[in-house]
């Protein structure tokens, strides 16, 4: 599996542990539902800047997202 695909996964484990629709972490991190849909899939590159965003409204070390083990 591709790590796009992993670190997606990764995003949407935490996204749903905080119970945030896709829709809201979008609106926290000033992204497009869209956008989200795609780095979930795996289909999508995205800045460290984005996922530091992204992890900061999750509440998770970046290390978590990150985690290709």
């Amino acid at each position: 599996m591709s790590r796009l695909k992993i670190l997606g996964q990764n995003i949407a484990k935490y996204r749903q542990k905080n119970k945030l629709s896709q829709e809201k972490l979008a609106e926290l991190v000033d992204l497009s539902r869209e956008y989200i849909t795609r780095v979930e899939r795996g289909q999508k590159n995205i800045s460290l800047k984005k996922l530091f965003a992204i992890a900061d409204a999750l509440d998770v070390k970046f290390r978590d997202l990150a985690d290709f083990d």
